[in-house]
């Protein structure tokens, strides 16, 4: 999530500032930030948000933003290259909303880690339907904890039972 978080300082939104990454076999496969498509004009090169201007609120009137969100383009990063998404996990530093679901969807990631909300509930709806794997970042640090515990205690018991039965060499 920490990579993430960096990826997001290269946003050119004046909204708000998203990062993505996805993780296939322990290795970062690409990263995303959410901006105009490449080689169109950015939001911060001409000074406004078309949306802010008009003012209409967060999660709506995305047919007139700019920008591609984080989770497409790092998934647009991806198909770019020829890399495939399946099986991989994302951690986004925001909610993902219902269109970049459907691409998580149809790329074949499998899990979703994000932080805070987004004002739509559908999304999330669709991954569970779809057998998507999804957590808050918060819980999914607590999980990992409890992970750890408990692979700490095995190994402890492991220990436990060398020491109280050493092999003969």
């Amino acid at each position: 999530m920490e990579i993430a978080e960096d990826s997001k300082v290269r946003s050119t939104c004046l909204s708000r500032q998203v990062g993505a990454v996805i993780i296939k076999d322990k290795q970062i496969i690409a990263t995303g930030y959410n901006g105009a498509p490449a080689g169109a004009i950015h939001c911060t090169d001409i000074g406004y948000c078309i949306r802010k201007k008009r003012g209409i609120p967060s999660g709506q009137g995305l047919e007139l933003c700019r920008a591609g969100h984080a989770e497409a383009n790092a998934i647009d990063q991806c198909a770019r290259r020829g890399t495939s998404c399946e099986g991989a996990t994302l951690y986004v530093t925001t909610q993902p909303c219902v269109f970049c679901c459907i691409h998580i969807i149809q790329s074949g990631i499998k899990k979703v880690i994000f932080k805070g909300e987004y004002p739509t509930g559908l999304g999330l709806q669709l991954l569970k339907e779809s057998g998507i794997e999804y957590s808050k970042y918060e819980e999914a640090l607590e999980e990992e904890r409890r992970n750890a515990e408990v692979k700490h205690q095995k190994e402890m018991e492991r220990v436990e039972e060398f020491l109280n039965n050493p092999p003969e060499y």
